[in-house]
């Protein structure tokens, strides 16, 4: 399935049904009087939070959504029905902007959460509701209210507690290979990651926590240059940042630095965020080469460093156990 993490749809909730006048009418009734019954409502618009979606991509093909009508009144103060309620399912993490893109209507972050987007006409009152001691025969009724509609953008920003970020070719995807059962397509040429992936990595029965992986940021990521920094959103729900260093390059250092750039430009608030430095593919280094290498980060950073080689997993167990206890105290500090 094609991953797309935006889409501008139309949504119009249905409009209220009309009032009717009419009077009773049945022999040996005398005065009957009027008795039209009001209009069914309309049917509203909601929006809700399903785990079976990670997509947006269904809004490709479908971008009007249309509530009913409500049915019309009748004789016999008979109200008419109201209109079925129309209920979109999306992703969790789905944002719900206005037109502008900037104005924020709801944010379906919780399994199951439902929001009303737009809501249903009210019906048109009969003939019956205006009959008073000085009017016993009105004709008047009303129309039904008419229902909201707007156009609207969803965004899409995957629920994850820990992200992965850094150059392409860092090691993002091997390590959410082997720390997981996602299998991303891994190759030895830059953004072999074209949209973001998930994995759930569990540590025993009680222990997991969920790791995304966003392509990789380039220098003017944030002008647009590569792939831009459009997917970055993608991990700005996420406790801990994981920034992967590759320790092959002799640049670890000024690499750090770009990466950090970017994601400044792009928000204050995601470079904020912990930071967990690691220095990758070990594996394919001398013994000194990663000691100094280490040391320039941390002289750099001020941060810990820590050690890993995706393809041998060497340093992972470990590195685990620190996320997941970082996650730990980020879950037990929001409740």
């Amino acid at each position: 399935m094609k991953f797309l993490d935006q889409a501008k749809i139309y949504v119009r909730s249905g409009d209220g049904g009309d009032g009717v006048v009419a009077f009773r009418r049945e022999k040996y009734i005398e005065f009957g009087g009027p008795d039209g019954g009001d209009g069914g409502r309309g049917g509203h618009i909601y929006f809700r939070a399903v785990p079976s979606l990670n997509t947006l991509i269904d809004f490709r093909y479908t971008q009007h959504f249309r509530a009913r009508k409500g049915g019309n009144g009748a004789g016999s103060n008979k109200t008419g029905a109201g209109a079925d309620d129309v209920i979109i399912d999306v992703p969790i993490g789905t944002q719900i902007f206005d037109e502008d893109r900037e104005t924020l209507l709801a944010d379906l972050d919780e399994e199951n959460k439902v929001v009303l987007l737009c809501e249903g006409g009210d019906g048109g009152l009969g003939n019956a509701h205006y009959k008073s001691s000085t009017n016993r025969a009105p004709r008047r009724a009303d129309k039904g209210f008419p229902g909201e509609e707007r156009w609207i953008w969803l965004r899409l920003k995957l629920i994850a507690d820990v992200g992965l970020v850094g150059l392409p070719n860092a090691g993002k995807s091997t390590l959410l290979s082997v720390a997981s059962r996602a299998r991303p397509k891994i190759a030895d040429y830059p953004f072999t990651t074209l949209h973001p992936q998930l994995g759930v990595v569990r540590l025993n029965a009680v222990e997991e926590f969920v790791i995304a992986d966003i392509p990789g940021l380039i220098e003017g990521a944030s002008e647009g240059t590569g792939l831009g920094d459009r997917f970055l959103g993608h991990v700005e729900r996420c406790a801990v940042l994981i920034h992967l260093v590759d320790g092959t390059d002799e640049n670890c250092v000024q690499n750090w630095k770009l990466i950090r750039k970017e994601l400044k430009a792009y928000d204050e608030g995601l470079a904020a965020k912990p930071e967990v430095l690691v220095l990758n593919k070990c594996d394919a280094l001398l013994p000194e080469e990663i000691e100094e290498r280490k040391a320039a980060l941390k002289a750099a950073s001020g941060a810990e460093v820590h050690l890993l080689s995706g393809v041998s997993r060497d340093g992972l167990p470990e590195l685990l156990r620190y996320l997941q206890d970082r996650v730990t105290a980020s879950r037990n500090e929001t409740f």
